[in-house]
C-alpha cells in the first residue's frame, strides 16, 4: 500500500522517502517503531514526566511497559553470582531499574509480575542444576508453572565442555521459558570455562536488545570483558595476584597410599580478604615433561612464536603450552576443529553420529598427546593447532585456613591426582605441581573465588554438623578456625573418613585440640582400611542416627564437602535415611524434609 500526500500529514519529499523505506522494515523493525514513536508523543505530551516517558510499550498498544529487569543467577561456584551482580551494574548504569536474586531466594509465584527476565546459570555434575537452582527449576518444570506470554528473556549458560552435558541446565531453562509463552530478548549464550569474552558479547546483545523494546531508550553501550568482570579487589580471576608460597608440607605419614599437600601461601600485599567457605582460584602450569613430549610428537620448535588470543598476544610455543593452554584434556568441541586439520580418515568417522558412544569413550582420560599420536598425519602448523585449544582454566580449591586467624595467608588440601590410562601415567596438572615442583619461595598466579553457597551461620550459636571426608575436610579447618576466633558457642559435630588412622587422619593434632579445647563438640571417623569391612562417614552417620535427627530438630546447618559422584550422593540419601527413620516419616516427606532445609540454607554442599 503506497502512502499518498492529499491523506495524509506529509509532503511529497516525506511521502516518497516512507515509501522507499517502509516495504524494506521486517515486522519486528515496525513494531519497534510504532512503539518509538508512541514514546517520543506521550513524552511530548507529559511534558515533565521525563524517565516514565521511555516505559511506553513498544508494540505500540499505549500499555507501558516495564523499565525493570529481574536477574535470577544459579551458581554452584560463584562465577554465575558474580557475572549476574556485573550484569546488574552495568544494567543500572544504563537507566535500568534492576533486581538481582539468586533463584533459591525468589518466589517463584512472583515469575508472571516478571517482563524483563535474564537467567544466569551454571551447570553442574553430569547436567544437574546448581543447588541453589533445583527448586526453582522444579517449578518451571511443573505443572504449577504459569504461561509466560508477556516475557521477554535472555539465558547465559555457563559449562564446561569437557562434559557430556555442556551448559543443560541454561538450555533448559531457554527451552522452558519459551515453551512457557515467553520471547527472547537475546539468543542463549554458551560459555566455556573461558567465559568472559563471550559474556561480555551477551551482555552488550541484551542491553542493545532492551533499549529497542524500550523505545530506544537505553544509550548505546560497549560491553568489554574487563567491565564485566570488573571487581572492586585490584585482583581478580581476569587479574590474578602472583602469591609468594610459604610452606608445602605432606600430610600423609610414610607408607600412605596418598599424598596429600597443605599449602600456605602469602597474600601479603594483595588486598585480598575472603571468609571460610570461600574458595582459593589457581592457575597451575602444564607439567613440563608432558609439554616436551607433544613439542617432539609433532616435530615443533619450541622458540616459534604464536599468537595466542584475539587480541594478537604472542607466547614462544612452548611457553605457551606450559602457561597458557590446556593440553590435558579433550572435548568434543576440540575434536571437531582438529579433524580440519588431520588427513586421517579414522577422525573424521569418530565425530558421525553412529559413533557418540565411541567419541565419548575416547575422551575420557586421554589428553592432546593422545589425539596427535592417534591421527596423525596433521596438516595444520602449529599455530592452527594451538589456536584451536581452550585457554587454561584455573583449579579452584576450597580455602582451608580462617583468615582471622592467619592474617595475611591463605591455606589449601590438595590431594595429588596419579592414575594410569591407555599405556601412560596421567597428572593432575594442579595437584602435582604443588607435589612435585612448587618450592617454598615460588610464587603462583591466585584469586578468591566467592562461595555463598558455603557460608557458616550468621547466628554462632547455631549448632553445625560437617561431612568431610579425605581433602573435604578443608573448609572445616576454617570453619573451626573461625568460630575459635570469634568465640562461638553453637555445637559442632565432625565427620571425618579416609582410608588409614595411621597415615590419613588429616589434621589430627589439630582437631583433637578443638575437641579437648570444646570449640568442637563432637567427631567421628571412619577409615576404610583399617577394618576386614569398608566403613565411611556415611556409617557413622547411621550409627549415630538418633542424635543426629536430634540436631536437626534442634535447627543444626549440615555441610557436606568433597566427592560428588559417590560420598556426597551417599551422604544424601543416608542424610534422608535417617530422618525416615527418627522422624517416622514416609520416604517422600523425608525427601521434603531436605529439600525445605536446602532452601533455608541448612543443607549446604560443596562437591566437586
Amino acid at each position: 500500500m503506497q502512502l499518498q500526500v492529499m491523506n495524509s500529514p506529509f509532503n511529497q519529499e516525506q511521502a516518497e522517502l516512507l515509501n522507499r523505506i517502509l516495504p524494506t522494515l521486517t515486522d519486528s523493525q515496525k513494531v519497534w517503531l510504532s512503539g518509538y514513536l508512541a514514546a517520543s508523543q506521550f513524552a511530548s505530551v507529559q511534558g515533565g514526566l521525563g524517565a516514565q516517558a521511555t516505559e511506553l510499550a513498544a508494540q505500540g498498544t499505549g500499555e507501558l511497559i516495564s523499565k525493570d529487569v529481574t536477574i535470577l543467577y544459579g551458581s554452584q561456584s560463584g562465577n554465575a553470582k558474580g557475572l549476574a551482580t556485573k550484569t546488574g551494574k552495568t544494567l543500572e548504569g544504563n537507566g535500568f531499574q534492576v533486581t538481582v536474586s539468586s533463584m533459591s531466594e525468589f518466589k517463584p509465584n512472583n515469575l508472571k509480575k516478571v517482563q524483563n527476565l535474564l537467567i544466569i546459570v551454571s551447570t553442574h555434575g553430569e547436567g544437574d542444576p546448581p543447588d541453589n537452582a533445583i527448586s526453582f527449576h522444579e517449578f518451571l518444570h511443573s505443572k504449577r508453572a504459569p504461561k509466560l506470554e508477556g516475557l521477554q528473556f535472555s539465558v547465559l549458560a555457563l559449562g564446561d565442555s569437557s562434559y557430556e552435558f555442556f551448559c543443560q541446565t541454561g538450555k533448559e531453562f531457554d527451552t522452558k521459558l519459551e515453551e512457557l509463552g515467553g520471547t527472547r530478548i537475546y539468543p542463549r549464550f554458551d560459555c566455556d570455562l573461558d567465559y568472559d569474552e563471550p559474556a561480555a558479547e551477551w551482555l552488550e546483545g541484551v542491553i542493545s536488545n532492551l533499549g529497542n523494546v524500550q523505545g530506544g531508550s537505553a544509550s548505546p553501550v560497549t560491553v568489554t570483558a574487563a567491565a564485566a568482570q570488573a571487581v572492586e579487589s585490584p585482583y581478580s580471576r581476569t587479574k590474578p595476584f602472583k602469591a609468594e608460597i610459604l610452606d608445602n608440607i605432606n600430610l600423609n605419614g610414610r607408607g600412605s597410599n596418598k599424598e596429600t599437600r597443605h599449602l600456605e601461601i602469602s597474600l601479603e600485599g594483595s588486598g585480598l580478604t575472603f571468609e571460610p567457605g570461600d574458595a582459593l582460584g589457581v592457575y597451575p602450569e602444564n607439567d613440563p615433561d608432558l609439554v616436551d613430549l607433544l613439542l617432539s610428537e609433532m616435530n615443533w620448535k619450541p622458540e616459534e612464536i604464536v599468537k595466542v588470543n584475539k587480541q594478537g598476544d604472542t607466547l614462544p610455543l612452548k611457553e605457551a603450552l606450559t602457561t597458557y593452554f590446556e593440553i590435558t584434556v579433550l572435548t568434543k568441541p576440540l575434536i571437531e576443529q582438529a579433524a580440519k586439520l588431520s588427513a586421517n580418515g579414522e577422525l573424521q568417522e569418530l565425530l558421525s553420529a553412529d559413533n557418540q558412544g565411541k567419541l565419548k569413550a575416547y575422551l575420557e582420560g586421554r589428553d592432546l598427546v593422545d589425539l596427535v599420536r592417534d591421527f596423525g598425519p596433521w596438516t595444520g602448523s602449529a599455530q592452527e593447532l594451538v589456536s584451536i585449544l581452550r585457554k587454561m582454566p584455573a583449579r579452584l580449591y576450597s580455602i582451608a585456613s580462617s583468615l582471622a586467624a592467619n592474617p595475611d595467608e591463605v591455606h589449601l588440601t590438595i590431594g595429588a591426582v596419579r592414575y594410569d590410562a591407555h599405556g601412560r601415567e596421567r597428572k593432575g596438572v594442579c595437584s602435582i605441581l604443588a607435589a612435585e615442583r612448587l618450592q617454598s619461595g615460588d610464587s603462583l598466579p591466585i584469586f578468591i573465588q566467592q562461595n555463598e553457597n558455603f557460608k557458616l551461620p550468621k547466628n554462632p550459636e547455631t549448632p553445625i554438623i560437617m561431612v568431610g571426608p579425605g581433602t573435604g575436610v578443608a573448609p572445616f579447618r576454617s570453619f573451626m578456625q573461625e568460630r575459635e576466633e570469634i568465640g562461638a558457642e553453637g555445637k559442632s559435630w565432625m565427620f571425618f573418613g579416609d582410608q588409614h588412622f595411621v597415615t590419613d587422619f588429616l589434621y589430627q593434632t589439630e582437631w583433637q585440640k578443638w575437641l579437648k579445647d570444646g570449640v568442637l563438640t563432637k567427631m567421628d571417623v571412619a577409615f576404610s582400611r583399617d577394618t576386614d569391612k569398608k566403613v565411611y562417614v556415611q556409617h557413622r552417620m547411621l550409627e549415630q542416627s538418633k542424635e543426629l535427627f536430634e540436631w536437626l530438630q534442634d535447627g543444626a546447618v549440615v555441610y557436606i564437602c568433597g566427592d560428588e559422584k559417590h560420598m556426597a550422593h551417599d551422604v544424601n540419601n543416608t542424610l534422608i535415611e535417617v530422618i525416615e527413620k527418627e522422624g517416622s516419616m514416609s520416604r517422600e516427606e523425608a525427601v521434603e524434609y531436605l529439600a525445605v532445609m536446602q532452601q533455608e540454607k541448612r543443607y549446604q554442599r560443596d562437591v566437586y
